[in-house]
């Protein structure tokens, strides 16, 4: 099935170290908790929580990133992995589902991704779509 899914994404910690071999060049780990903004109720109930960890290598802000999150709904929960690249304000990339828990206990699925700034410091809109099977 086919699903659609926007979250509002704040930065609650982030690490962020120099590399030191050309201007601005670093290494971040990024965490992550969001709400939903947009998203349909499934068979796991309604949306608890959802934390993320990434990874970011940039280059005067741009570079590829790699991370994982989980979602919790009331009746289970699905483990994300994902990865990407930033250029300038948009971050778009591609996630799969490798661990689902409870209801989503046999859940599959893959698709894409986009984030873009929010309106509030730290603030980011997650964009997600893909196709799931239980």
């Amino acid at each position: 099935m086919k699903r659609k899914a926007t979250y509002r994404l704040m930065v609650t910690r982030r690490e962020m170290l120099y590399v030191h071999d050309e201007f601005d060049h670093s290494l971040m780990l990024v965490e992550m908790e969001g709400e939903p903004i947009d998203y349909q109720v499934g068979v796991a109930g309604e949306f608890v929580s959802r934390r993320s960890v990434t990874f970011h290598d940039r280059i005067r802000g741009n570079g590829p990133m790699k991370g994982y999150a989980i979602t919790n709904f009331r009746e289970g929960s699905v483990c994300t992995s994902y990865e990407g690249a930033r250029e300038g304000d948009l971050t778009k990339g591609t996630w799969k589902a490798y661990k689902g828990i409870g209801k989503l206990a046999n859940l599959k699925g893959n698709g894409t991704f986009t984030v873009k700034p929010g309106q509030r410091d730290r603030e980011y809109i997650l964009e997600v779509e893909g196709d799931y099977d239980l």
